[in-house]
C-alpha cells in the first residue's frame, strides 16, 4: 500500500532547525494522520506521497514552504492595558518570552511572544516560532492503511467532528 489521499500514514520522524531537534515523533509515539486532509505542512505531505511502509525520507522545507518568511509587519506594540481583566493589568504574562494566546480581529486565536515589555507599552511577535527558518526533516514510514468512513468524516482523533447542530453546516465540521 502506497501514501495517498484518505489513507492513515503512521510515521517518525525528527526536524531540525539550525543543526538543533525542534520536534521528533519515535516508534512509541509515531505522527499518525489522514493523508490529503491538510493537517501538515502542503509540501511535507508531498514528499511522502507514493511511499510505502518501511520507506525514509529526508527534505528540507525552505521558510515559504514551511512557517512562511519572517514578517517585520507582525512584530507590533499594543497598549499594555489589553491585559487588564477586572481592573488590573496581568504582570505574571507580560514576561519576555511568554507565549499568550491573543484574539485576532477575525476573532480566532493567534499566539503571540512577548519580545519586550517597556512602560505601557508591550511588543509582541505574532510570526510562527519557526517563520523564516529552514526545516530538516528525517524518517522512515512505519504504517498505511485505508482511512474509515468514520475518520474520514470526523477526522482521525474526533477533531473534525460536529458539536452542534449540524443541519447548518452538513456535518464534517469545521463549524
Amino acid at each position: 500500500m502506497t501514501i495517498q489521499d484518505e489513507k492513515v500514514v503512521a510515521l517518525t520522524y525528527t526536524l531540525r532547525v539550525d543543526d538543533e531537534v525542534k520536534d521528533q515523533a519515535t516508534e512509541d509515539n509515531p505522527l499518525e494522520f489522514i493523508y490529503g486532509l491538510g493537517y501538515l505542512l502542503p509540501k511535507f505531505e508531498e514528499y511522502l506521497l507514493g511511499k510505502t511502509v518501511g520507506d525514509t525520507f529526508e527534505f528540507v522545507l525552505s521558510p515559504a514552504e514551511g512557517y512562511g518568511v519572517y514578517d517585520k509587519q507582525a512584530v507590533v506594540e499594543l497598549p499594555k492595558s489589553i491585559f487588564e481583566i477586572d481592573g488590573k493589568i496581568q504582570e505574571q504574562l507580560l514576561v519576555v518570552g511568554q507565549v499568550i494566546p491573543m484574539m485576532n480581529q477575525a476573532g480566532g486565536v493567534i499566539p503571540g511572544k512577548v519580545v519586550a515589555v517597556a512602560g505601557d507599552s508591550v511588543t509582541m511577535d505574532f510570526n510562527h516560532e519557526l517563520a523564516g527558518k529552514e526545516l530538516h526533516f528525517t524518517g522512515k514510514v512505519t504504517a498505511i492503511r485505508d482511512a474509515t468512513e468514520k475518520e474520514l468524516e470526523e477526522g482521525l482523533h474526533g477533531e473534525r467532528a460536529c458539536t452542534h447542530d449540524c443541519s447548518s453546516c452538513g456535518g464534517g465540521c469545521g463549524n
